[in-house]
Formats: structure tokens, C-alpha cells, sequence
């Protein structure tokens, strides 16, 4: 990290420090008066059509979803009595193909002392006998976060309906002495190595973010280790840790307990403070218990991120039936707390990725799951289309509200490319955005798709390339600006953007976006960089969505190929 990076950052959590006391916290903002009012009716003009979220009332982080038996559960915290967080459970929904759901009975709610005033985030984990287990964070009527688990009432039951929580044994995991224990939850599924079970617990010391390691023969009683599993300064609060393998090459994923030569491991941690998530790749020293990130890894504010957009605390888990690793992340909202008080309904989830290892080594790679295609309906194309400065072409015949677009741009001038200012900081893409935006006329972009745009231009969600040069190689900025997204005021409308680590050689970029009403999610050049944003149109709505190729570059942009698809609705879980 640049010494003016540091002296950044350190100011930052110094003035967080002053406004709470000293303690760096960031959690969920508290409405006591609406977290029980029910929703009378549910306003349906930006609920998403193929995007998991309940009927009504407030979502947040996928728990532990995992395949059992032919069947994906899904767990993830839910009001079922508002649409502000407040009385959390753990709701349950199960499918056979993690697009078309069915919505069961909440799984785990607060019933006794270990977690009387809250059930919050955990983890799933298949046992030998093929056995699940839960791992999730109670609060104690102190106030206290202590790990509990949670076994099925009934195996023989296909859906897993219910979940025991056997008082006498939980919690398993007290914080000890040293642990702040207002900042102590979201154990991880469970890894076996050398005759034990091991886990993490995401917590903080002063502002150093950790992520402590316990073991345990028999998944009951745990120890904790000397050391941690890894921690950063200056992080604050290490919220829902991921822990996992994967292979050096190829897109197969792997069970959480693999080691070995052919492997790095990723770490990811939800910031607490920055309410984004960021991971690294790096090596797990299993003599050691330790991880070490790679020296191109950074931990931190400044390092790679899942998605550069409205994406936390997300979770992954592996997939025996197709042998890949599955991340879900909860995409949260950028209206209002009232506005969603009148919907009725906050919160839902992005549509579930594959990840797996760049051939670069240096960071995961992420594309919707194959089973999302089966959504698809009417298709057009559009191939070797000129956009030329100041172009912006319509994709007809297509519902432009809910839609699948995946574009080839082919970029004949690589050479006319603007120089990368020295003064740009390579480590803020958003602030770059915001600066240059959609309409600021470059060299080589901005280039893109214009999602849910009024007739007019009056509304519109760019999602655009940005191509600098250095004097090394080519910059490429992806950036979902949402301040021209609604003429509505009181939102929230940044200018998301992250840098795409991509070889230009055959001059060419990838975009798929999933739009659906108010969100567009975004992956660049395959699956490098990932942006999902969430928008709230008034004019591009329904049937008057549009959207649109455009160039404001001075140079020409290719589009080689461009295919679009309507979604259908999958079928809903009420």
C-alpha cells in the first residue's frame, strides 16, 4: 500500500473511531418502528422477475446453502414480519436446479438462551455419513456472539423441514478471554485435515480484522488456536469469512477439504466498515495452520473485490452434482428505508455464479450458473455493427425490463487510446468513473450498453469500457453508472467501476448483463471484473424499458456480436 494510500485510510478509521467511541462498527441500521410492521400490500414495479427474493419483507445474507440428496437448500436471513432488518431467521427454500424454488418453513429461529436475541450467519457442512450440519452465530441475552449448530430433525425428509438445536450443547463456541464479543460470527463451513474438523470465526481485534481458527475431532467440542488463520490492520471487522480451494487450472471446483500441490486457496472477507466484500488468493501452510496471501494479493481496502457494486456477504459452497463451487451474494437496496417500508419488500440475491481461477493466478473468474439459460425466450442479434461517436443503436424485439444480453465489442483502433494520467489512482476505479463518466468523450470509449433507458435519454444504467494507456500496457476500466438510473431524488446512485486485468492482443472486450427492473448485473471480459447495481427508473419501466449499444469515443467500436434474450419468470417460491 502507497505511504498516501496509508495515511488515508488511517485518517478514515480515525474519524470512524471518533463518531463510535472507538469501536469501528457498521452493522445493520436499526428502525424499531417498522421492523414488525407487515407489508398490507406489496408494490410489485421494481421487484425482479428471475433474481431470488421472498414475496415481501426484508432479505439479507445467504446463510449456508449446500446440495443434500439431490435437492439446493438455500438458507438466508429474513424478517418475516417487515421490511427493515429486525426479527432475523433463517429461512429455507429448496430447487433442483437453484433457479425455480420452493419457499418451506423458516429453518432456525431465536428459541433459547444461546440465541435468544438473534440467529445470525453461519454455515453449512456435510459430515461423513452424509450428515448436515449447521454452524451459525447466536446472540446471548448479554449480548454475547457464541457459535451454535444445528442438526435435521429427520434425514429421511427430502427438504430438510427441520432443524434441532440441542440445548445442551450449545453454544459450542464461546468467545474467550481477548475475543471482543460484540464482534465475534459467520463460522465457515468446516474443512478436515490430519484427524480434525476445522473452522473460522470472522471477529476484530482493535481495528485489525481476523479471522480466528478452531478445530475439533467430533464437530462438538471446539478449541481454539494459538494463531489465527490470517488477519490484516487497519481492516476492521472481518464479517462472513469464505475459506476455500480451488484448482490452478480449469473452471472444476472442489470440496472445502481438498490440499495439495494443484491448489491455491481464497480467502474472502466482508469489510464491515466498507460494506463490500474483498478476498485474495494465496497459500494454505497446512503445517502451519496459516494462510498466506500471494504478493499480488492485497488484504483489504485496496484489494480485488467479487463485485464492485451493491454484492456482501456472500457465501460459496461446493457442488458434488456438477463439480463446481457456487458463490451467492446478497444485493441490497439503494432507495430509502421508508421506500421499502411502502413496497413492502428489501433485499435480494444475485443470481448464483461459478467461480474459478484465473490462468493468471491472481484472481477468480465468475459467470451466472448454466441453469439461468433456460429462462431465455425471444432472442435478436445484432452482428458487425459500426457504433461511431455519439452513436447509441436500439436492441429491438426483445423485453428490455428483464433481459440476458451478452455483446462482443471489437476495437479496430487501439492505438488512438488516451494516456493513463499519472495523477489517477489505480487503486479507485469508482472515483475514475465518476470523473470521466459515460458522456465525457475519450479516445478509445465510453463504449457499452445503455440498460433501462427511457425513450428519450431522460433515464438510463450505462454499462461501459473505458481503455487508457500507460506506459506499459492498456488500462481497462469497467464502470455501471447509476447516476443517470431514475429522476427520482433520495437515492442512492453511484458511479460503480472496477480496472479489468485483461491482454487486449485480439482486440477485444466481453459484456453480459442480467437486467431485471432494478438491477443490472454486469461481467466484463468474461467474468473479470463484476459490477451489479441497483437502480429505480421511472420512466424505463416495463414495457418502456429500452436499451441500446452506444459509443461516445472519438474512435469507431465493432459490435461483432451481440445477442439478447427476454427472461421468463421462473417459478416463484410462494
Amino acid at each position: 500500500m502507497a505511504v498516501s494510500e496509508l495515511l488515508s485510510l488511517t485518517l478514515f478509521i480515525t474519524f470512524l473511531c471518533a463518531v463510535n467511541n472507538g469501536r469501528v462498527e457498521a452493522t445493520h441500521e436499526i428502525y424499531p418502528q417498522f421492523q414488525s410492521l407487515s407489508a398490507v400490500s406489496v408494490h410489485q414495479l421494481h421487484r425482479t422477475a428471475f433474481h431470488f427474493q421472498p414475496p415481501k419483507n426484508w432479505i439479507n445474507d445467504p446463510n449456508a446453502p449446500m446440495y443434500y440428496n439431490g435437492i439446493y437448500h438455500f438458507f438466508y436471513q429474513y424478517n418475516p414480519k417487515g421490511a427493515v432488518w429486525g426479527n432475523i431467521v433463517w429461512a429455507h427454500s429448496v430447487s433442483k436446479d437453484m433457479i425455480n424454488w420452493k419457499a418451506l418453513e423458516p429453518a432456525i429461529y431465536p428459541s433459547h438462551r444461546f440465541d435468544r436475541k438473534g440467529a445470525w450467519s453461519g454455515s453449512a457442512t456435510i459430515l461423513p455419513g452424509n450428515k448436515p450440519i449447521i454452524l451459525y452465530t447466536g446472540v446471548d441475552p448479554s449480548d454475547r456472539q457464541v457459535q451454535n449448530y444445528a442438526v435435521p430433525a429427520n434425514l429421511s425428509d427430502p427438504y430438510l423441514r427441520k432443524w434441532i438445536k440441542p440445548a445442551g450443547l450449545n453454544p459450542v463456541v464461546d468467545p474467550e478471554a481477548g475475543v471482543n464479543a460484540s464482534a465475534f460470527r459467520d463460522p465457515t463451513t468446516a474443512w478436515w485435515l490430519s484427524g480434525h474438523w476445522r473452522m473460522v470465526v470472522g471477529s476484530k481485534r482493535n481495528h485489525r480484522g481476523m479471522a480466528y481458527l478452531y478445530r475439533s475431532r467430533d464437530f462438538i467440542h471446539w478449541i481454539k488456536a494459538k494463531h489465527p488463520l490470517h488477519s490484516a490492520p487497519h481492516t476492521g471487522m472481518w464479517e462472513c469469512p469464505d475459506f476455500y480451494p480451488v484448482l490452478l487450472s480449469g473452471r472444476q471446483g472442489l470440496d472445502t477439504s481438498v490440499v495439495g500441490k494443484q491448489v491455491k486457496h481464497v480467502l474472502k472477507v466482508s469489510l464491515d466498515v466498507t460494506r463490500y466484500d474483498y478476498y485474495t488468493v494465496g497459500t494454505y501452510l497446512t503445517n502451519e495452520d496459516r494462510y498466506v496471501p500471494d504478493n499480488t494479493s492485497v488484504d483489504g481496502w485496496a484489494g480485488i473485490r467479487y463485485d464492485y457494486g451493491n454484492f456482501y456477504a456472500s457465501k460459496t459452497f461446493f457442488d458434488p452434482a456438477k463439480k463446481r463451487r457456487i458463490l451467492w451474494g446478497w444485493v441490497n437496496e439503494s432507495d430509502t428505508t421508508s421506500d421499502d417500508v411502502r413496497k413492502g419488500w428489501a433485499g435480494i440475491q444475485a443470481i448464483p455464479r461459478i467461480v474459478w481461477l484465473d490462468p493468471s493466478q491472481r484472481q477468480l473468474m465468475q459467470w451466472p450458473i448454466q441453469e439461468l439459460e433456460t429462462l431465455r425466450g425471444t432472442n435478436v442479434k445484432m452482428n458487425h455493427q459500426m457504433l461511431k461517436t455519439g452513436d447509441h443503436i436500439e436492441v429491438k424485439g426483445i423485453s428490455a425490463a428483464q433481459a440476458d444480453v451478452d455483446v462482443t465489442f471489437y476495437i479496430p483502433s487501439l492505438d488512438k487510446v488516451e494516456a493513463f494520467n499519472l495523477g489517477w489512482s489505480l487503486t479507485d476505479a469508482q472515483l475514475l468513473c465518476a470523473k470521466k463518466g459515460s458522456k465525457v468523450q475519450g479516445g478509445i470509449g465510453p463504449f457499452g450498453l445503455l440498460a433501462l433507458a427511457s425513450e428519450n435519454l431522460e433515464e438510463y444504467t450505462p454499462v461501459f469500457f473505458r481503455i487508457f494507456k500507460s506506459s506499459q500496457k492498456h488500462i481497462v476500466l469497467l464502470c455501471s453508472d447509476a447516476r443517470s438510473s431514475s429522476l427520482k431524488d433520495g437515492l442512492y446512485k453511484p458511479s460503480f467501476a472496477g480496472f479489468v486485468d485483461v491482454d487486449l492482443t485480439d482486440k477485444k472486450l466481453s459484456l453480459r448483463s442480467l437486467i431485471d427492473h432494478s438491477v443490472v448485473e454486469s461481467f466484463g471480459a468474461g467474468g473479470k471484473t463484476c459490477i451489479t447495481s441497483r437502480v429505480y427508473p421511472t420512466l424505463a419501466v416495463l414495457e418502456n424499458a429500452h436499451l441500446y449499444a452506444f459509443n461516445n469515443g472519438t474512435e469507431t467500436i465493432i459490435v461483432e456480436n451481440l445477442n439478447a434474450w427476454s427472461m421468463k419468470k421462473p417459478l416463484r417460491m410462494n
